[in-house]
């Protein structure tokens, strides 16, 4: 993979210089050998986001000879917790968390893994306040602001589709998810910004664990308010189910104007069919991969944590042809 050995050849520039240095005459060209680390990639085992993210990670123990074990825990904050401390108790060098349970679950768990000499970084939805504190000790996050994600495609879609004041905007998301639901705030805020006449579902558990399950949710949505205009998805999973959504509620492609988030196979083929017009693209593949490059600086070399914005603007029928063969790769 071209992009791969992109980012292990900007991770082994480095060695030249602690060698020269003399900071460890065993560091040899796989600077995280023997290594293990523990990646909670969020969502279920087969889930387009979360092979990607697996992918990313994969790819980087690979590069730089680490161990890691992968974790799936269906985007349910509870057992975000369960698999952080069962990664805990196998004593790794380093655990990869997703933010989605917010500082206040997170605390004490992370403070005693840092008491056990364990490092830890997150991925795709940010602690600030538990970065803030441990960032020093190798804390990191990979990923984007969730805030300014939510409002950026708000603002894009505003753009685009040539919507008014009075319009019917549908705003499907996570908003009761600490952190995480910043990204929906920003959606919400940034239509009624503009006078929009938005409405809000939230996503249940059980949706956000299988979402096949939102086809009866949304055809009764439109029956309700035919009127509709534009339909924001704060979900990747359900993002790539809009196309089978849509056709199921009698929609036709470009009715109803469609923008949500994550790259997939899925996500692509309902773009390219017209059923889904924009995609803010956060790279997941990078939000696996980096996380791993910053455990094993941090590990080997002390690095403090670094705050990486992985954010790779949208993904519209304008470039869909060239991004779409990546995404099927597991890349993008």
């Amino acid at each position: 993979m071209k992009l791969s050995k992109s980012l292990a050849a900007c991770a082994l520039v480095l060695f030249p210089f602690f060698t020269s240095h003399n900071v460890s005459a065993s560091i040899s060209l796989q600077s995280g050998k023997d290594l293990d680390i523990w990646f909670d990639t969020g969502g279920a085992v087969g889930e387009s986001h979360s092979t990607t993210v697996q992918n990313g990670a994969e790819q980087a123990c690979i590069d730089l000879g680490c161990n890691v074990r992968f974790l799936y825990s269906d985007w349910s904050p509870q057992k975000m917790i369960e698999n952080f401390n069962r990664s805990m108790a196998s004593k790794p060098d380093g655990i990869v968390v997703m933010g989605h349970p917010g500082d206040d679950s997170y605390e004490p768990f992370i403070a005693d893994a840092r008491k056990q000499g364990i490092l830890v970084t997150v991925s795709d939805t940010e602690l600030p306040r538990l970065q803030a504190q441990y960032q020093s000790e190798g804390f990191g996050y990979v990923g984007m602001d969730n805030r300014t994600r939510g409002t950026a495609l708000a603002s894009e879609s505003l753009r685009r589709f040539n919507l008014k004041q009075g319009d019917r905007a549908l705003v499907w998301g996570v908003k009761s998810t600490p952190n995480r639901g910043l990204s929906t705030v920003g959606m919400i805020d940034a239509l009624e910004k503009a006078r929009l006449n938005v409405d809000y579902m939230e996503i249940s558990p059980e949706l956000n664990k299988d979402p096949a399950l939102g086809i009866p949710q949304l055809t009764a949505y439109l029956i309700r308010n035919p009127d509709t205009r534009l339909i924001m998805v704060d979900h990747g999973g359900l993002t790539a189910q809009m196309g089978n959504f849509l056709r199921s509620a009698g929609v036709k492609p470009g009715e109803i104007s469609v923008a949500g988030f994550s790259l997939s196979p899925a996500s692509a083929a309902a773009v390219k069919s017209g059923y889904v017009q924009l995609i803010g693209d956060g790279q997941p593949y990078l939000q696996g991969y980096l996380p791993v490059v910053q455990l094993v600086l941090s590990k080997r070399f002390g690095f403090s944590g670094l705050n990486i914005n992985t954010g790779g603007g949208f993904v519209t029928s304008d470039n869909i042809d060239i991004i779409a063969p990546l995404a099927e790769k597991g890349i993008r």
